[in-house]
């Protein structure tokens, strides 16, 4: 099988080469979406070996994903593996997650900080930002409690997974839709453990605790369009 990497970025040139090196070990083929940066995030991916992409303007994480997944179907891949740019995730624990669907046990796999890996250093507010989009996501979207890390950006899944998965959403919500997409469908979805790197930068630049009122304006403006 094919497996292709999708690398959202933006504002990450002293980041993304390890981010790139870290997923190279495990697979071979990744496209950056670099999300209308203004520093080298592009030129970095481009000589670290990625296929780079480029957003004119800021479009959001859930835009470049969208015109990432598109890339990775027309070149081919049987697997998409969504992945951050900023190096939080653990590349260690890829395998686990491509192997479910490449031995046919999952359709869509995806990854989280809480299922028996302990991540060192989440912040309080992260652990608020959880909880509240977690029962708002069971409460009122109607998401599977069974979800716990609603705001994962690690996940893989297969190619017909990903023709199928029409997501509108554009910025800090894409997350919310994307399970509550998934709860909708028949394919089968299960989750593996995964570490997170919490470093001094990725945790300037991550979500806040008061971005959760944001996603649960977006997603209700996006449950009133449909």
């Amino acid at each position: 099988m094919k497996v292709i990497a999708v690398m959202p970025a933006y504002e990450e040139a002293s980041r993304i080469e390890a981010a790139i090196l870290d997923v190279k070990r495990f697979i071979a083929d990744i496209v950056v979406v670099d999300d209308g940066s203004q520093d080298q995030t592009a030129d970095v991916a481009r000589r670290t070996g990625a296929i780079v992409l480029r957003h004119v303007i800021n479009r959001g994480q859930g835009a470049a994903l969208k015109t990432g997944t598109q890339a990775a179907l027309k070149l081919g891949a049987d697997v998409i593996v969504h992945i951050d740019a900023d190096g939080q995730h653990d590349g260690e624990f890829l395998p686990r997650l491509i192997e479910s669907i490449t031995n046919d046990q999952a359709d869509v796999v995806l990854g989280s900080r809480f299922l028996g890996v302990k991540s060192e250093g989440m912040p309080w507010s992260r652990r608020v930002l959880h909880v509240g989009i977690h029962l708002f996501n069971t409460l009122v979207l109607g998401i599977s409690f069974r979800f716990t890390d609603p705001q994962s950006g690690l996940r893989a899944m297969k190619r017909e997974v990903a023709e199928s998965l029409e997501f509108f959403q554009d910025r800090y919500a894409h997350c919310s839709e994307i399970l509550r997409l998934l709860s909708r469908s028949t394919f089968r979805v299960t989750e593996v453990p995964t570490k997170i790197r919490y470093t001094s930068d990725s945790l300037a630049k991550g979500q806040k605790a008061s971005n959760a009122l944001k996603i649960v304006w977006q997603l209700l403006m996006g449950s009133f369009q449909k």
